[in-house]
């Protein structure tokens, strides 16, 4: 649905209702907002056939994945957020420094006002719901947009959080990319977006217009390195996780293989079983299978077909793969060897079920192959020699990552989750989504006076010179 004139109007007209009531939302009490996230917490678990109904026509994803991907983090998400909330609301106080006698220091959190989350398709409720939580907890009014890829999903998340929320608090909008232009013309005070570089680039223009600040969740192309260290069975287990779970449609999951070449033939064969194991004996059984998901949409399918063609056209060789059904736009999970670094599969983050494999002799040419792409949102390593584990983290750069395993990192309570350069801007969920959310504001209480600091106000003088030269080595 794109964006007409009147529904322009409307997004103008909540926004500034939001603005006009943040006056309120911003002194709302830990109680009071714990209750809030408590509530939407409540209403993700009532509607829990309803997500999982959405998610199947959006994309045929499992409705047991959708459990494990959708509900159970928004939901573990609210449980942890409103649990630590106090502690992360409660002012800071700092220590000072002889330049600061007399004095004490804190840093308050504040929200920053009225916000904007737009999400996208792959993990609908995850990641349009679990930023929400943050943004909430932080005292913020928000704006909602979610795909319009995912349709089903977007009237899901509408009917929830019309149900939690009154309008002036939270607010969704649906619609294309126009909608989302046309609240991109609005002075919010923070965005938040997950989506592809490309698209993060006109956000990050877009809120430059108004200052706005920006967490910008991004992609790329997230390595994985097997070294000849490696527990082989193991990783194949966890890269197949990792690649196949959502039909390979998610930002940090193994988008290419590094293998030191001794492990090279090891590994295929250990994929190919694993692969058996998750979803059957033979592609029309994974084709039936209910633990696959399918393609998002046409176009997506199509692109992902184009990188798949190109790749053979230019000497790769498809080891495990079958017959693809543009009918319901199936791509059976596909490992292909031989690859060569010109294919645009080697270029393009895949966003799919296709997992090149490219070899390695020395550990050095593996993290030159790495390092002359642009900095990834995943950077995964299996090894069993810890030196050469460490060796990989302190000569690469990475949004985050595991060793040994895959995407475990993303919902980890203790730690942050974003990207560096083109893989994004900023850390989310939990604490670290709370900050995003919120202004730092560090104020200094005046306890009692220090006469010698005015020793140093205008009008300056040779006193004041030999004091600051007495004083400056302790500084």
């Amino acid at each position: 649905m794109p964006c007409t004139p009147e529904l322009a109007r409307t997004m103008a007209e909540v926004f500034e209702r939001q603005r006009q009531h943040h006056a309120v939302v911003r002194n709302r009490t830990v109680r009071e907002r714990r209750r809030q996230l408590i509530r939407l917490r409540e209403a993700v678990l009532d509607h829990r056939e309803t997500i999982r109904t959405a998610l199947w026509a959006d994309f045929r994803k499992p409705p047991l994945e959708v459990d494990l991907t959708e509900i159970a983090p928004v939901v573990t998400e609210a449980r942890y957020v409103a649990r630590h909330l106090a502690q992360w609301m409660r002012p800071k106080r700092v220590s000072s420094t002889l330049t600061h006698l007399g004095t004490r220091a804190e840093i308050r959190y504040e929200p920053k006002g009225v916000v904007l989350i737009l999400s996208p398709w792959n993990y609908p409720f995850t990641l349009t719901l679990a930023p929400l939580i943050t943004a909430i907890a932080a005292g913020n009014c928000v704006i909602v947009k979610p795909s319009e890829l995912a349709p089903n999903s977007a009237r899901t998340i509408r009917r929830i959080l019309e149900e939690v929320f009154e309008p002036e608090e939270v607010a969704v909008f649906e619609g294309d990319h126009t909608v989302a232009e046309a609240l991109l013309e609005l002075p919010f005070n923070h965005i938040f977006f997950t989506g592809s570089p490309r698209v993060g680039r006109l956000v990050m223009e877009a809120a430059a217009r108004h200052l706005a600040s920006v967490t910008l969740e991004l992609g790329g192309k997230s390595p994985t390195i097997v070294d000849e260290t490696a527990d082989v069975d193991q990783a194949a287990e966890k890269i197949a996780w990792g690649k196949f779970t959502n039909g390979g449609q998610t930002c940090i999951a193994p988008d290419y293989v590094l293998v030191h070449r001794k492990l090279h033939d090891a590994l295929v064969d250990a994929l190919r079983e694993q692969i058996v194991t998750f979803y059957g004996p033979d592609p029309e059984t994974w084709h039936q299978n209910n633990s696959y998901a399918h393609i998002v949409n046409d176009r997506h399918y199509e692109r992902l077909r184009h990188l798949y063609e190109d790749a053979l056209a230019r000497g790769a060789q498809d080891v495990v793969g079958g017959p693809w059904r543009a009918e319901d736009r199936f791509v059976p999970p596909t490992v292909l060897t031989h690859v060569p670094d010109e294919a645009a599969i080697m270029q393009e983050e895949i966003f799919g079920p296709l997992l090149p494999i490219q070899t390695f002799d020395h550990l050095e040419e593996a993290l030159a192959a790495i390092n002359r792409r642009p900095t990834p949102l995943a950077l995964y390593v299996f090894a069993r020699d810890e030196q050469r584990t460490q060796y990989v983290l302190n000569h690469t750069s990475a949004g985050g990552g595991c060793v040994n395993d895959t995407l475990l990192h993303f919902n980890h309570p203790s730690l942050p989750f974003g990207g560096i350069g083109q893989s994004g801007v900023g850390k989310a969920y939990r604490y670290h989504g709370f900050l995003a959310f919120s202004n730092e504001r560090p104020v200094v209480y005046r306890r009692f006076e220090f006469p010698l600091l005015r020793r140093f106000y205008p009008p300056y003088g040779e006193q004041a010179l030999r004091l600051l030269n007495r004083f400056l080595p302790f500084f």
